[in-house]
This record gives C-alpha cells, structure tokens and sequence, in this order.
C-alpha cells in the first residue's frame, strides 16, 4: 500500500460560499483549468438560484424553513491529525469491518483493502492505493491531483451526469465540491478487495465532496463510501451537499455502497446517478441512519442493451428525523434489468419519504423493471409516504411497483416476550426479520453485518 504525497493546504475562509470563496479555493487548487472553469460556471449560476420549493415534485414534502444558506460556507482546515482521523473512523460504520487492529502492537493497520480515502470538514487527510494495482493503470485518490494527471480518460466523465443548473444545491455543490474522490479503472482489469472512501464532520462543518467511478470494459470493483461525524440535534450540526457519478463500462461490474451515518443535526443533500452501458452490471446499496434531514436523489440509467442493475435501500429514522428520498430507474435500451428494493423503519417522530419513477423510453423493449418500498411503524407518530411511479412508452415490458406500510404485529412482539425476550429484544427481533429480505441482497458481508449491528443498537421498545 503506497501512500500519495498530499499537497499543502492553506485554510479556505470562513465566509459564505460566494465568489470571493472560490477565488480563494482556486487560487491553491493545481486542478487543471478546465475543472476551474466548470467550477466557475457553476458558481455564475449560484448567484440566480434560489432553494427548491414545493412547487418541485422532489422537493414538495421536504421542509427546508429551517435551513439558512448564509449560514454555511467552505470549512478551515481541522485542527487535526492523527487523533482527529482516529476519531473519525471510530464513528464510521464499517471502519471496525475493514480495518485490522490486531497486529500484535496496538497500533492500526490495514486489512484486506485495496485503497482509503479519508476526508474531515472537506479537507483529505489521507489517500491511499495498492501499488499493484497502479502499476495497472488503477487510478484513485484526490480529484485535483488525479484530474490533472488523467484528464485523457476523466475529463469527459466529471461532472457529465449531474445537472448543476437545476437548484441551488446541484450549483453549489458543482460550484464549490472539496476533498473529491476519484477511481477509474482501465479495461479488464478486476480489483480483488473493496476501496474504502469516509467523509467527516465535525461539530458545524461542511462537505461538500464529489465521488466519480468510472470502470472500463470488463473491469470490475468494490467502492464502500460512508459518512460520520458532524452535531447533534440542537448543536450547530454540519452541513453536506454532496454528489456521486458513476458509469459502469460494457461488461463491466461494479458493487458501490453508500453509508449515511451522520450525526442528527446534519442537513444531507445528495445528488447520485450511475449509466449502465451493454450487459454492464451495478448492485448498489444505500444505507441511511443518520442526519438531521436527507434529500437524496438516486438515478440509475441503463444505456446499452442487457445492461443491470439492483438498487438496495435500508433506512432507519428516529427522533425528529426526516429522510427523503427520490429513485429512477430509467430504461434507455432494449432488454435491461432493473429491480430495486428499499425497506424504512421508523420510531419515535420521525418521517421517511420515497418516491420512486420507472421510465421506459420507447426503444427500451424487452424491459424489465421492479421497484418496492416497504416501511415498518415502530411507533404511533411516525410516518412514512411511499409515492411509486411508472412512466412506459414501450410496449413489450413488464414492469411492476408495489409499496406497503404498516405498524408491527402486536402478536409477534407477545409471541417473543413469552419466551424470555425483553420488549427491546422483541423489537429487535421483529425489525431484524423485517430487513432480512434486503439484506441477503447485499453480497458484501461486512456491509450487510455491520448495517445490521448499526440499526440493532437503535432500535428501542414498540410504542
């Protein structure tokens, strides 16, 4: 495992984003200058957009009264090091999984990871890659350096996917992205072990960083991505507006996770969309446990025929928490498989909001498309609106939809609790049967254990 040489930082100011912050942000960036002009693009467009409201379909059930733009602007460098990065991985969900600490002298030491990336208040901290790996054209670390020294195969892909002239968050984000994260693997070539990429907050921070994957032809790849950190309800908290690109190549297959687990006084704003090229294949799995509020936009495009993919969803709300989350499936040639599968549950006030899209164009024949949310009631007053769509233009397909919700049957909590269980175990026990379905979709076991640990330790009593 090699270590890249990370290049000297000077603190970005603490002003509101804007663009004196940019001038600031460019002028100690070496990203080469067709990245800064999109940036600087994207920051003209800031100033003539205002937040979405309801009059958008996405955002009409999402409460932003609450959010204050002129509150946030790029972080300062942490007062971090070691101690800093430590404490970042321990909030990680997966780091425990992934990270060897038994080596005989306390200290830590990698596991079975093909490379890390680790960021803290837009900031990295650390980005490493298996020297193997290379040695064979594997490219990955920091967007600034990497774009700058592969623009021959990356430039086409930045920034191609995600709209930024649609909000001012999409305009933000494309505006003023930091501590970005790139991996681009050539054709045919098949990394063995996962890579690892965590993005850190702490209390009043802001992330704003961009993931881009691109796989060449028959290549094939494990990316894990999660988040920490950041306040809790009542504190400052900490702000993300972040985005995820992804294509996957012709016969290529990529496993991507996806890990929210910020504290609760985070506002999450995400933008993430993947194309799928011919008989490419993508099995994505999206964990959400944490923020203050999410607005998550997850696109899956299917562009060459028998292309793949399995969308996998766990989300667990409690407290005041609000998540929502807006899914497409679009279908843009002949004969793709789509099928996504994506299970809440809820306690205490919290609220989770789904709403799924199907779209066919007509050239996509052969289609076949499934989506399903189902969302289990832990208590009285949460609530959870599953809103799933279909929109079809061809006429050889078979695409379906269904959406259920509903509160724990009384009868298997008693059935649990008569043979010793306490009401917490027995709730427990019901939410972890209810989840089971996703998964043993998830083929990644230390991601389907650990998210199974995760959403166990928040589970409290029926109400």
């Amino acid at each position: 495992m090699t270590a890249a040489t990370l290049p000297n930082r000077s603190p970005a100011p603490s002003v509101a984003f804007g663009a004196e912050a940019l001038d600031a942000i460019l002028a100690a960036s070496p990203a080469p200058a067709w990245a800064s002009d999109l940036r600087r693009a994207a920051c003209a467009r800031l100033t003539g957009l205002g937040l979405p409201d309801r009059r958008d379909e996405n955002w009409m059930r999402t409460d932003l009264r609450l959010f204050k733009p002129a509150a946030w602007g790029p972080s300062r460098s942490p007062d971090a090091g070691a101690a800093v990065e430590e404490g970042l991985l321990a909030e990680a969900i997966l780091s425990g999984e992934l990270v060897d600490t038994a080596d005989g002298s306390g200290q830590r030491v990698a596991g079975r990871l093909a490379g890390r990336f680790t960021s803290l208040d837009g900031h990295v901290m650390r980005e490493e890659l298996d020297a193997s790996l290379a040695a064979q054209g594997v490219v990955f670390g920091s967007a600034e350096r990497v774009l700058a020294e592969r623009a021959d195969v990356l430039k086409a892909h930045w920034f191609s996917l995600i709209d930024s002239s649609k909000d001012w968050f999409a305009a933000l984000h494309a505006a003023f992205h930091a501590a970005s994260v790139v991996l681009y693997v050539p054709p045919r070539v098949r990394i063995a072990d996962p890579l690892h990429v965590v993005a850190g907050l702490t209390d009043g921070g802001v992330d704003t960083s961009h993931v881009l994957v691109v796989l060449g032809e028959g290549a094939e790849a494990t990316v894990l991505t999660e988040t920490a950190g950041g306040g809790a309800a009542g504190s400052t908290g900490g702000f993300h507006c972040g985005g995820t690109e992804i294509v996957v190549g012709e016969n290529a297959f990529l496993r991507m996770v996806n890990l929210q687990n910020w504290n609760t006084g985070v506002w999450h704003v995400a933008r993430q969309r993947a194309v799928v090229r011919a008989n490419g294949r993508l099995q994505w799995t999206l964990g959400a446990l944490g923020s203050r509020l999410s607005q998550v936009a997850q696109d899956v495009a299917l562009v060459g025929r028998g292309a793949d993919a399995q969308v996998n969803g766990v989300m667990f709300t409690e407290g005041r928490q609000q998540l929502v989350f807006n899914t497409s499936q679009h279908h843009e040639a002949a004969a793709c498989r789509s099928d996504l599968l994506y299970k809440g549950a809820l306690q205490d006030r919290s609220r989770l909001v789904w709403r799924g899209m199907i779209k066919v164009d007509k050239a996509a024949q052969k289609t076949d498309g499934y989506q399903r949310n189902d969302n289990l009631m832990l208590s009285k007053t949460a609530r959870a609106d599953s809103i799933p769509g279909l929109e079809i233009e061809a006429d050889d397909v078979r695409c379906t939809h269904g959406a259920t919700s509903g509160r724990v049957d009384g009868q298997q909590v008693f059935y649990a609790q008569a043979r010793g269980l306490t009401a917490d175990e027995a709730a427990r026990l019901v939410v972890a049967g209810f989840f089971q379905q996703v998964f043993d979709r998830i083929t990644i076991a230390p991601v389907r254990e650990a998210l199974a640990r995760a959403i166990g330790r928040r589970i409290r009593r029926i109400s």
